[in-house]
């Protein structure tokens, strides 16, 4: 079992997000208001505090939302998680492994930087089961 470190959204793709402390997540939908929600398999995108700490152990400043992820989360092996694995994100939500890591069409601002960004290896990717409220300091458990 991991925890919610935070919970981030951006009015527009590309952009850095930010930790808004809370969201809902939506069937077939995502994290409600963020860019990147919509119906398809990319619904919610999760990070690991732990990877966010090897880009700082480089240098960078960087934080929760820095890699455009909705939930930044510790304690939980995300990469690890084989596609079709069920998660309880909060009391109420499921959500579903659909994608691990992705390919990175054009180097980001961290990229540039750092000459590496971890997001497109382990970063993962969910569809929204069931819906439900979301907020940091809640668990995210396999089911």
């Amino acid at each position: 079992m991991g925890i919610i470190k935070a919970v981030c959204t951006s009015p527009k793709k590309g952009m850095r997000k930010k930790d808004v402390g809370r969201g809902e997540l939506v069937v077939e939908h995502g994290l409600q208001g963020d860019a990147h929600a919509g119906s398809w398999h990319r619904q919610v995108s999760l990070l690991a505090m732990e990877s966010i700490a090897k880009m700082q152990a480089m240098g960078l400043t960087v934080g929760p939302g820095d890699f455009a992820e909705n939930l930044t989360t510790v304690g939980i092996d995300l990469v690890s998680l084989p596609i079709g694995t069920r998660l309880r994100v909060g009391p109420e939500a499921v959500g579903e492994v659909t994608q691990i890591g992705k390919e990175c069409h054009t180097r980001c601002a961290i990229y540039q930087q750092a000459g590496d960004c971890v997001m497109p290896r382990e970063g993962i990717f969910i569809k929204v089961i069931s819906s439900g409220p979301v907020k940091a300091g809640d668990s995210i458990e396999i089911i």
